[in-house]
């Protein structure tokens, strides 16, 4: 392993051409913690917030609060998101002789393949499976993610779409890091 999770996945040319911010984020500390400000989106109807309960999502709203804890060991990341009003959390890992990213989140598991574009990390959902059954390419919806530098901070965006449903959750803010031991 280079640097951790992210570089390896990406390779060494692309992760050292990435801003500083966010290596930062996606690097190889055994621990991060980190602080800033979300707006979250989705749907109203009851079917979206069943769904966004049972994957442990966020109620929408703006400028929520949000402090993030990442914690390291080998190629596994545990994501703690606490947001205003609810605490999401997700592992992050890959399998031996895979090229993706798989997060799994509640009865979810997420395969991304990683893209370096330009001072971003373009995240590609090729794979879903839910309760352990893949879902077919038309009932993944459409998922929409990046994580990058603007405006001198680390910035995500995350963009769930089901069909039927129809956005499911979408997250945008940005994040800094704590000093160590904060």
């Amino acid at each position: 392993m280079t640097n951790g999770l992210f570089s390896d996945l990406l390779g060494a040319d692309a992760w050292h051409r990435l801003p500083h911010a966010v290596q930062a984020m996606h690097g190889s500390a055994p621990q991060l913690h980190a602080t800033g400000l979300a707006d979250v989106e989705g749907a109203g109807h009851l079917s979206a917030r069943w769904l966004r309960h049972l994957l442990g999502l966020p109620r929408p709203g703006a400028q929520q609060v949000l402090a993030l804890t990442i914690e390291r060991q080998g190629t596994r990341e545990v994501w703690t998101r606490r947001f205003s009003h609810r605490c999401m959390q997700s592992v992050l890992d890959r399998r031996a002789g895979s090229p993706l990213l798989y997060e799994r989140l509640g009865p979810a598991r997420l395969g991304f393949a990683l893209h370096h574009d330009g001072d971003a990390i373009d995240w590609q959902l090729h794979s879903l499976h839910v309760f352990g059954l893949p879902l077919p390419r038309a009932l993944r919806g459409r998922v929409l993610s990046r994580s990058g530098f603007r405006r001198g901070r680390y910035h995500f965006s995350v963009d769930v779409r089901l069909p039927l449903l129809g956005q499911l959750i979408g997250y945008q803010g940005w994040l800094e890091p704590l000093p160590d031991g904060c």
